[in-house]
């Protein structure tokens, strides 16, 4: 990318240089293909299959926000809230948002009760009440809300649902990449994500309104206004939720929750946007499809 940015090449080195957006570009392209691969076969072929997808992803993710939390000194209980993240995720296949919310609830029932007396009966509890109010949130991050996904797929056309929220987050990113790399000047919020900018922002916008009326026409068969409505509630979610993750890996002094994904980070860098777009996708297509 030196050219392109009008800067010097620099000399040859073990690792390619990240792009001017911060990522190394040919790793997250190959990444994020291969990801976009697996998806499309199991939505396509055996769509039940993502509900163990979204489980797995759900484990990996809180154990990569709860070990980041503790390297900063932050005790939040990992057993119950991966117990708990597994119980949200498949409860959804039987009891749908009743079985969610349940496991959400049992979750961070036993999440404070396990912290009350994580150092025994007798031991006085220290930042309990940080500590707790933590877990509660990751709980809600990252199995509540990625259990929608899973909601999803199993309604009428589930497939396809699913396949619009991640045809329009991809949108989003793409759009926000290119408008960004190539015209963007006046950053958004320079305090929580320095590298956003509003041209990025407005890319965003166009790919997913497109990507919205194209998915939901197309796929679900269903009203193109529908899928302008879901494109331009996406932008926001996607850019909120990669918004949130910026923040707490700001606080935490962190770059990424992980390394498991080149060109990505953790699995949590890679959901950071699809999870509150998964709640959203979900309500507005159980609501007016």
């Amino acid at each position: 990318m030196g050219k392109a940015d009008g800067a010097p090449v620099a000399s040859p080195g073990p690792a390619a240089a990240p792009s001017k957006a911060g990522r190394n570009l040919p790793a997250a392209i190959a990444v994020g293909g291969g990801l976009g691969a697996a998806v499309i076969l199991i939505l396509i072929f055996t769509p039940l299959v993502w509900v163990a997808v979204v489980a797995a992803a759900v484990a990996v993710a809180t154990w990569e926000v709860v070990r980041r939390l503790r390297e900063a000194d932050i005790s939040v209980p990992l057993i119950p809230l991966l117990l708990g993240g597994q119980a949200m995720a498949w409860l959804s296949w039987p009891y749908g948002p009743q079985g969610v919310l349940a496991a959400f609830a049992g979750t961070a029932v036993v999440t404070m009760v396990w912290r009350l007396f994580d150092h025994g009966l007798k031991a006085t509890p220290r930042n309990f009440l940080r500590d707790t109010a933590i877990a509660v949130f990751v709980a809600t991050w990252v199995p509540l809300l990625a259990s929608f996904a899973a909601l999803m797929v199993l309604q009428d056309d589930g497939a396809g649902r699913v396949f619009c929220l991640m045809i329009v987050v991809v949108c989003s990113d793409v759009g926000g990449y290119a408008a960004g790399v190539f015209f963007g000047k006046h950053a958004m919020v320079p305090a929580i994500s320095p590298k956003k900018s509003w041209e990025g922002f407005a890319g965003s916008l166009v790919f997913c309104v497109i990507g919205g009326v194209l998915t939901v026409t197309f796929i679900l068969d269903a009203n193109p206004f529908i899928g302008a409505l879901l494109g331009a509630a996406l932008v926001f979610t996607a850019t909120l939720g990669d918004l949130i993750e910026s923040q707490v890996k700001r606080e935490l002094g962190i770059k990424d929750m992980g390394t498991l994904l080149p060109g990505h980070g953790g699995i949590m860098d890679r959901l950071d946007s699809i999870l509150p777009s998964a709640f959203v996708t979900w309500l507005v297509l159980t609501v007016l499809v």
